[in-house]
């Protein structure tokens, strides 16, 4: 698969960069900053490539407060990017207005649905590769209590969640796993103090491998992890260089591949719900230089094998989303 700067507006805290003329793509990360080493890192480093690829610009910008999402949404529109591609769900209410006062300009949303006919929104299967990650945590873990720090308490989060879970018990049906959220408002995604505090807790109970599902908060759940001496599992980005030794994998939500191909499909996007699992190469695990150590070949062929039967439906990983239920108890 393909994988895959600064005009500062006068309004209050809302950076808007250019580079070029008025058909440049934009992007707007989601709060948490672009160097989130998380999702919106991910969402930068497709647009980096797209600019290293084709040498072309793209506009950004990075929202302070949600307050900003419609200014920003509008500001990009009427300097004529196009496409814009926002990188988060909570864009969804919000691009539902906008999108039909520009007719002429193509959107792009990540995590969210907007049934709009200038929009295209793209969907992961999170919690197939959560289940991947889960199979490596089950085996990795010593003592048969793994974790889980999602960040804001949301749908979307628990898929994940509920994903690794399956994986888990699929592999140890003796496992416990253990799940904490970090809150209920967009601050969750940028807490990386209660991230270690949550993390410490769940290695105080006896995990030895925890999952982040959190952005910016999981940099405090993957630090606490290495400071214990137990592993951490990173997400969306590959974030095994953060604790070499220390990290099992992260699991991969390829957020970059999606910029990435939006901006090359510039203004011919297609309309419509694009949904990024497995079989699309969406999802997976890293394995590199910083983890290559920590997969034996058993556990590589387990995750391998996961992974095929994911695919071919032989294992079908219920989806948190579909009825607000997980069929594996956390604690």
């Amino acid at each position: 698969m393909n994988m895959m700067k600064s005009l500062y507006g006068a309004a209050a805290a809302l950076a808007m960069s250019a580079t070029g003329a008025l058909a440049d793509p934009a992007l707007v990360f989601d709060l948490g900053g672009k160097f989130d080493r998380s999702f919106n890192e991910a969402a930068f480093n497709g647009a980096e490539m797209w600019a290293e690829e084709t040498g072309g610009s793209y506009r950004e910008i990075e929202l302070q407060n949600d307050a900003q999402r419609e200014q920003a949404l509008r500001r990009l529109a009427e300097a004529g990017s196009n496409p814009i591609v926002m990188a988060g769900f909570a864009f969804g209410s919000t691009l539902d207005v906008i999108a039909p006062e520009y007719p002429d300009t193509s959107f792009v949303i990540i995590d969210a649905v907007v049934d709009q006919p200038n929009v295209q929104s793209i969907i992961f299967q999170e919690h197939e590769g959560s289940y991947l990650v889960g199979v490596l945590a089950a085996m990795a873990s010593e003592s048969g209590s793994v974790g889980f720090v999602g960040g804001m308490d949301i749908p979307l989060i628990s898929r994940f969640a509920c994903g690794y879970a399956q994986g888990v018990v699929a592999t140890n049906p003796d496992a416990t796993v253990y799940a904490n959220m970090t809150g209920t408002t967009p601050a969750a995604w940028n807490d990386p103090v209660r991230g270690g505090e949550l993390a410490r807790g769940q290695i105080e109970r006896g995990a030895d491998v925890i999952y982040a599902a959190a952005g910016g908060t999981g940099i405090g759940v993957l630090q606490a992890a290495a400071d214990a001496g137990v592993f951490g599992i990173g997400v969306d980005s590959n974030q095994n260089y953060l604790h070499p030794g220390a990290m099992l994998t992260s699991m991969l939500k390829r957020v970059d591949v999606a910029v990435y191909n939006s901006f090359m499909a510039g203004e011919e996007i297609e309309p419509g719900v694009v949904v990024l699992g497995l079989e699309e190469e969406g999802v997976g695990y890293a394995l590199d230089e910083f983890n290559e150590e920590l997969i034996t070949e058993d556990m590589m062929a387990a995750v391998n094998a996961a992974r095929d039967a994911i695919i071919s439906g032989e294992i079908a990983v219920h989806n948190f989303s579909d009825d607000g239920t997980c069929p594996v108890q956390m604690q």
